[in-house]
C-alpha cells in the first residue's frame, strides 16, 4: 500500500520551485483581499458581489503560480520552453474581462453594472499580483479600490439629512 500512496503522491506532486505554505499564503491573501472589494459591491446589492470577486482573485492568483511552477519544468533544449509571463496576463485580463462584460446590462439608454464590472477586472489584477507575490502591491491596490468606490459614493450620493421640523 505505501508503494501505492508514494506512487499517486509523485504522479501528482508539483514542481516544487515554491513550498506550499508560501502558495497557500499567497491565495488566501488573494481571496482576502478579493473578498473586500466583494463585500463593498455586496453591501450595495450589486450583480457582482462577495463570492464572484473572492473568485475571481483567488483564480487569477492560482493562474499565477501555476504560470510560475511551469516555467520550471527542465526542457530539453531553451528552445522548447517559451516563457512569457504577459501572455498570462493578458489571458487572465481577458477572462475576466468577458465575465466583466456580463454584468453590465444596457436597457433603453441605462448602462448598468460598469463598475462592477471594473471591480471584477480589478479582482484579477489583484490575484495576479498576489500569485507573483506582490502582496503590498495587492494591498495598496485593494485599499485604493475600496476608497474609491467609498468616496466617490459619498460624493455623488452623500446622505441626506433628517430634517428639523
Amino acid at each position: 500500500m505505501p508503494f501505492l500512496t508514494d506512487t499517486l503522491a509523485d504522479l501528482f506532486a508539483p514542481p516544487q520551485t515554491m513550498n506550499m505554505a508560501s502558495a497557500s499564503m499567497r491565495l488566501v491573501l488573494a481571496s482576502v483581499l478579493g473578498a473586500l472589494i466583494g463585500w463593498e459591491r455586496e453591501a450595495h446589492a450589486r450583480a457582482a458581489g462577495l463570492r464572484t470577486h473572492m473568485l475571481i482573485s483567488l483564480a487569477a492568483a492560482m493562474f499565477t503560480l501555476i504560470a510560475m511552477e511551469l516555467t520550471h519544468f527542465p526542457a530539453e533544449d531553451s528552445q522548447s520552453l517559451r516563457i512569457d509571463p504577459l501572455r498570462l496576463i493578458e489571458a487572465v485580463t481577458a477572462g475576466v474581462a468577458f465575465l466583466a462584460a456580463g454584468s453590465i446590462i444596457i436597457s433603453g439608454g441605462n448602462v448598468r453594472g460598469i463598475t462592477t464590472g471594473a471591480s471584477m477586472w480589478l479582482a484579477g489584477a489583484i490575484g495576479l499580483a498576489c500569485g507573483s507575490g506582490d502582496g503590498m502591491l495587492a494591498v495598496t491596490g485593494t485599499a485604493l479600490a475600496l476608497i474609491i468606490l467609498w468616496a466617490i459614493r459619498q460624493l455623488i450620493h452623500p446622505r441626506d439629512t433628517p430634517d428639523d421640523t
